[in-house]
């Protein structure tokens, strides 16, 4: 589930650049809006009402989801952002710290420990972080903010992970988000203007699908956080930037100058070592259980 997760998010870029001429502002608006339509229609087929209502009665509960949308948000408005305004690659920088950042999260605040391997290999990964961040010449905002807002955000639902389900969690989450989408909306409408049903059916299927995009990634993300130390769901991110890359020096042809490709490298040597230490810690595992009967 976190493979896929990270995967969808991967090519992600390609998606919202269909949504041109609309703007970074409507197309959130618009995930916000969709994406609650489809939770409720998941919710109702599998009949997790009376789950959703027991939720609602657990103030902490609700607010924390709160909390978790509010970091949702900026990620979701800085990556759509940066999209269309032409920066895939350094939005990958940012999703290349964020698992540097999820798992410090998770060994600061749940205790969890690493191997020397796994060390070894967020050592490199910073390494490669300040070669590509001295690279850009300034602060990489864009990098900072996706990294720490997805990294908190992966923290809160690691927390609240055995109490809230993926479909309830993301639910309460756009709910939360509901007035803020609105209000984005009337100020674009009464600005730039809307682009939603006017330029052709084709773009509006596509708009009216980011519900569907937005929401399965982060409902197969929900239930990964569910069962995976916070250290392995850190590790498994490195699958998003690495096709985000792609996407963004192959198919967008974005500038890579050299600076850029030795920090890539060197994260792709971490991720080589954690590749390795995966295959060894997960056969000595094997290895330490009983025979099946």
């Amino acid at each position: 589930m976190a493979v896929a997760a990270y995967a969808l998010w991967g090519i992600l870029p390609l998606y919202f650049l269909l949504l041109q001429p609309s703007g970074a502002f409507e197309i959130v608006a618009l995930r916000i809006l969709f994406s609650l339509v489809f939770c409720g229609i998941i919710i109702t087929v599998t009949r997790q009402w009376r789950a959703l209502v027991a939720l609602l009665r657990r103030p902490r509960i609700v607010f924390t989801m709160g909390l978790a949308a509010v970091f949702i948000y900026v990620n979701w408005q800085v990556y759509v952002f940066a999209t269309l305004d032409g920066k895939v690659i350094e939005a990958s920088l940012g999703y290349f710290i964020n698992p540097i950042v999820t798992v410090l999260l998770g060994v600061i605040f749940l205790h969890e420990r690493l191997r020397m391997a796994q060390w070894i290999a967020v050592g490199t990964s910073l390494v490669a972080v300040v070669v590509l961040a001295f690279n850009y010449g300034a602060l990489p905002w864009i990098s900072l903010v996706l990294a720490f807002s997805f990294g908190l955000y992966g923290l809160i639902k690691k927390r609240v992970g055995p109490e809230v389900g993926a479909v309830s969690g993301l639910t309460l989450e756009t709910v939360w988000l509901t007035p803020v989408a609105i209000v984005q909306l009337a100020v674009v409408g009464a600005s730039a203007g809307l682009t939603f049903g006017t330029v052709s059916v084709a773009h509006t299927v596509l708009l009216v699908s980011a519900g569907v995009v937005t929401a399965v990634p982060l409902l197969l993300f929900a239930a990964a956080a569910r069962r995976l130390p916070l250290v392995y769901l850190g590790l498994i991110q490195y699958f998003a930037p690495v096709l985000q890359f792609i996407v963004g020096a192959f198919v967008l042809d974005e500038t890579m100058p050299p600076a850029r490709w030795i920090g890539f490298g060197l994260v792709w040597v971490a991720l080589a070592i954690l590749s390795v230490d995966v295959l060894v810690s997960g056969r000595r595992v094997r290895r330490a259980l009983p025979p099946a009967r």
